[in-house]
């Protein structure tokens, strides 16, 4: 067999009684985080402006969660897609910057509400998705962004029709036709870089949009290439440029060893290699041991592929001229968790991002790489003080707790109906509603009324 097609196999014949019961559990808290991310960006203009587009192609199988609008699974599934990655809340694969859960959750709930699904296959979807998405990452490293590639959509697409194949309840042969088809749907430049421009957002919604086409195709005898992973002109040859990419990790282990276990939830609205920065910052305050006017000056040491994501250009890092470059400054990030004692969605408000007292701290906030750092999210902060004092603190990243997610929803969602948001976090956490049921409470939930 293929790579691809080894890796259909196991999509195909894994059963929900397969996975262990802790899985089961981290997907049903990733399906509640997601849902929160989606309520969190449905007022942001962007959120707006896809809740517009989808009412105007509108459908049948399945419903946009923040409007009630009746559409097609594909259509739904970008547009949350889209949202759960839009305040740059989502969860993350340390190792390879590959946001799994905005794609895989959002295939899983459009797919599974057009066939009713069973909720055990469900969270058996998610798991899968999130195993291919890190398998798939983990052969590239960070050689997708060396070139200049968002690496969550060239892996998106593939692992949410792996999702969408696992509920549709594929066979080997029309699930490796979908994640065929899929590479070909692989897509998504830095560029927004420059200027902060939405289509990072759109990434995400669109590999689900993909996947589920991919999947839907596939279950209508639609071909796709089994040798579009190992293919000279395949995926990690197009856009590695080597086609001869060690593939042994893509089924090495499968269905034994869970890397997509690995994904961490984010405590914060920004890119996460800026979350053990903010994190070590708070402490220093939460200690009494710094105060804003006490920095000198500050370096925040960090691996050095991070540099270009959230150091450099310095000025935009400093002065942030919108929120998807507030998301993505340190200096920035830092200097407000600092200033307020907190980072969450008020700090991405235009209000916040403008602050002079924000903008003249994160000017003393420097970075440097560090080679020794290697591929984590791991690193030092050195701080020098007004008085002459230096403060040195190591930096590393840490995974929220069960509590704290569910802190986190419930702090997304604070501003909905608070009774419907208690139920479906307990229908969640504790019950087992079918694909159909569980659209409706969140509906219930997200939806404007």
């Amino acid at each position: 067999m293929t790579p691809l097609e080894t890796l259909a196999k196991w999509t195909s014949e894994i059963a929900a009684a397969d996975v262990p019961a802790a899985q089961h559990r981290r997907a049903r808290l990733r399906l509640l985080d997601t849902l929160g991310l989606i309520a969190a960006a449905a007022e942001h203009p962007a959120g707006r402006s896809l809740a517009a587009w989808a009412d105007a192609n509108p459908g049948t199988g399945a419903h946009v969660l923040i409007s009630g609008c009746a559409t097609s699974p594909a259509v739904a599934a970008l547009v949350h897609g889209s949202l759960a990655h839009a305040r740059d809340f989502d969860d993350s694969f340390s190792e390879t910057v590959v946001h799994p859960g905005s794609i895989v959750i959002a295939t899983a709930l459009a797919t599974a509400e057009r066939a009713d699904a069973e909720f055990d296959a469900i969270t058996t979807s998610i798991i899968v998705g999130y195993e291919i998405a890190a398998r798939l990452g983990a052969v590239a490293g960070r050689g997708f962004h060396a070139r200049g590639f968002h690496a969550t959509s060239i892996v998106g697409p593939i692992a949410a029709a792996s999702a969408a194949a696992r509920v549709l309840a594929l066979d080997a042969t029309a699930t490796a036709d979908a994640l065929g088809l899929a590479t070909s749907m692989s897509s998504g430049l830095l560029a927004f870089l420059a200027d902060g421009g939405w289509s990072k957002w759109l990434h995400t919604g669109w590999s689900a949009h993909g996947g589920i086409i991919a999947a839907e195709l596939a279950s209508h005898g639609f071909r796709g290439p089994h040798f579009s992973l190992d293919h000279q002109y395949g995926l990690y040859g197009a856009f590695l440029g080597t086609p001869a990419a060690a593939l042994d990790v893509l089924a090495a282990g499968l269905g034994e060893t869970w890397l997509g276990a690995a994904a961490s939830a984010k405590s914060f609205p920004c890119a996460h290699v800026i979350q053990p920065y903010i994190e070590a910052v708070l402490a220093l305050r939460e200690e009494g041991r710094l105060l804003p006017d006490d920095v000198q000056s500050m370096t925040c040491v960090l691996a050095p592929w991070a540099l270009p994501i959230v150091a450099v250009p310095r000025p935009a890092k400093i002065a942030p001229r919108n929120d998807l470059e507030a998301i993505a400054s340190l200096p920035f990030m830092v200097a407000a968790a600092l200033r307020d004692g907190r980072v969450d969605l008020t700090t991405l408000h235009p209000e916040t991002i403008g602050r002079a007292d924000i903008v003249a701290l994160a000017a003393r906030i420097e970075c440097q790489g560090d080679d020794r750092l290697g591929f984590g999210f791991n690193g030092r902060m050195n701080i020098a003080l007004r008085d002459g004092r230096r403060l040195s603190r190591a930096v590393t990243l840490s995974e929220p707790s069960e509590d704290q997610i569910v802190a986190k929803f419930r702090a997304n969602t604070a501003r909905l109906p608070p009774q419907a948001c208690s139920v479906l976090e307990h229908a969640l956490l504790n019950d087992a509603p079918r694909g159909q049921a569980l659209v409706q409470l969140a509906l219930a939930t997200l939806a404007k009324q």
